[in-house]
């Protein structure tokens, strides 16, 4: 019986953007060079990941044979990069276009929430003045997981999550605070508990295949959000069952919920981060 025939979803857990805000005088720093004006977060839900890696590892290898990509830095054996595992922001285009490709034709689902780091600056600058607290960014980042999973994790009999490792140190205990939360969140609002398995680890992109897939779907979301390029997100659009605009509260206090049933994500929707 395959995974899907047991109910068991699978979800793969990933960031795009970065979380700075101010230089060591206080100084805001968001929107200058080399620091994002977003945050994201995002899980792909793929419905086969084995079968994905194998066309994944094919398309690599055949791009390694490929002459046309002789002396490319991202695709040398010993530079870490293209030759190790897809990552949209090292890979050429012509890698990216045969990475949306494949992704194209996948059975995946992304669940993405973003929030505005103008607006978080001076949520963090309010909290400080208030009570001298400093958050951390792993707070930013909790708050997002919860964010996605909250209506999720009752789909399946069983769930399997797994994190981009962020940093050194092990933060599963956390992230497994945040998948309770969301678990609450669901149950209060639903008047339902959510008695599913949920099991959480942490690893690197260039060891499981499913941290690449969904950093190229973040990758495209980002290049909309920031840059106002669509032609990514197009290539992808039934794939983003929901992208939620934490900050975009024109008309709902909670932001606004983008889904590819009813309210797919356009340029002409989406509130600009300038």
């Amino acid at each position: 019986m395959s995974e899907a025939a047991a109910g068991i979803l699978r979800y793969y857990v990933d960031e795009a953007g970065d979380l700075t805000f101010f230089d060591k005088r206080g100084r805001l720093l968001v929107g200058c060079e080399g620091v994002s004006h977003c945050f994201l977060v995002g899980a792909a839900r793929i419905a086969d990941p084995e079968s994905l890696t194998t066309q994944l590892e094919a398309l690599r290898a055949e791009l390694l044979a490929d002459a046309y990509f002789a002396g490319v830095p991202s695709m040398s054996r010993t530079g870490g990069k293209t030759a190790l595992l897809f990552h949209a922001k090292d890979d050429v285009p012509e890698v990216r276009r045969e990475v949306f490709r494949v992704l194209r034709s996948a059975e995946v689902e992304i669940y993405a929430a973003f929030r505005r780091k103008n607006v978080i600056a001076n949520e963090l600058r309010a909290r400080y003045c208030r009570t001298g607290e400093k958050l951390g960014s792993d707070f930013i980042y909790d708050e997002l997981v919860t964010s996605i999973f909250q209506n999720r994790l009752h789909q399946g009999d069983e769930n399997h999550i797994v994190f981009a490792r962020r940093g050194k140190s092990d933060r599963n205990l956390a992230l497994s605070r945040a998948i309770e939360l969301a678990k609450w969140r669901f149950e209060r609002r639903w008047r339902k508990g959510i008695d599913r398995p949920t099991t959480i680890s942490s690893s690197t992109p260039s060891e499981v295949a499913g941290l690449q897939v969904v950093d190229y779907f973040l990758w495209a979301l980002q290049r909309l959000i920031e840059r106002r390029e669509e032609r990514y997100v197009g290539l992808l659009a039934p794939a983003y069952r929901l992208v939620v605009d934490r900050d975009d509260t024109r008309r709902r206090d909670y932001g606004e919920y983008y889904t590819a049933s009813s309210n797919p994500i356009t340029l002409e929707k989406l509130m600009p981060v300038t």
